[in-house]
């Protein structure tokens, strides 16, 4: 009993179930964000939240290995903030879409392995590898079995009589089974004759769901003169 105490409390196990619990407790986060389509989702998260643990791991064990007579965080720091530069490079905005984010939290990633074995942190380095391999190559299979839901936002310019074509808009999505989160209608005028901009958001299963057929049914409606999905 005393010999597995001593293994549960020693630094090694202790790292080794920070790093899993960091990567478990991020992408949980992540999983949330990726349910309603957001850029950052379940990898870019995971990848963060096991960068910060190995980061502070690493920084404990040469605090440890050194008796505490240097600042071990201050080369890290430093380097870590001129990654940042390179991260912000590697992010693009595509139209309403944003790319480039998991690369960058992958850099992070490779920085902080980078560092802990230049420590001589060889386990933690190992340990991230291959758990940051796992995210990047098998993450999405996991994504797709726990996210059935999905966000979709519309935006959809109508030219007149909006308060009718809203209501007909509406019966679509629920004829699809498109659970309406939030109806915005930032122009909204009280004689309902001009055109105006309504921002429509909703979640659906995305299980034999037919977006396509969806979206050409709403532009078939009379007075719908654009859409465009976001």
């Amino acid at each position: 009993m005393e010999l597995i105490l001593d293994v549960v409390n020693s630094f090694w196990f202790q790292s080794i179930f920070k790093l899993i619990l960091g990567f478990v407790l991020a992408g949980i986060i992540g999983l949330e964000r990726s349910s309603w389509n957001k850029p950052a989702g379940f990898r870019t998260h995971s990848l963060l939240g096991i960068s910060s643990v190995l980061m502070m791991l690493c920084g404990e064990y040469m605090a440890q290995k050194y008796n505490n007579l240097i600042d071990p965080s201050r080369i890290s720091a430093q380097l870590l903030s001129g990654i940042g530069f390179i991260g912000a490079g590697t992010i693009l905005r595509d139209g309403f879409n944003v790319k480039g984010l998991t690369t960058a939290a992958a850099l992070l990633s490779v920085t902080c392995i980078g560092l802990s074995i230049g420590a001589g942190f060889y386990l933690g380095g190992i340990v991230t590898t291959f758990i940051v391999y796992v995210i990047l190559s098998y993450s999405y299979k996991l994504s797709d079995k726990l996210e059935h839901f999905t966000m979709m936002t519309l935006k959809i310019e109508i030219s007149q009589n909006t308060n009718e074509v809203l209501s007909s808009i509406e019966k679509l999505l629920s004829k699809y089974h498109v659970e309406i989160k939030q109806i915005k209608r930032p122009d909204k005028d009280d004689d309902d004759n001009g055109s105006e901009t309504v921002i429509i958001s909703g979640q659906y299963d995305r299980v034999g769901f037919n977006k396509n057929e969806l979206l050409h049914n709403i532009t078939s409606l009379k007075n719908v003169k654009e859409l465009v999905e976001e």
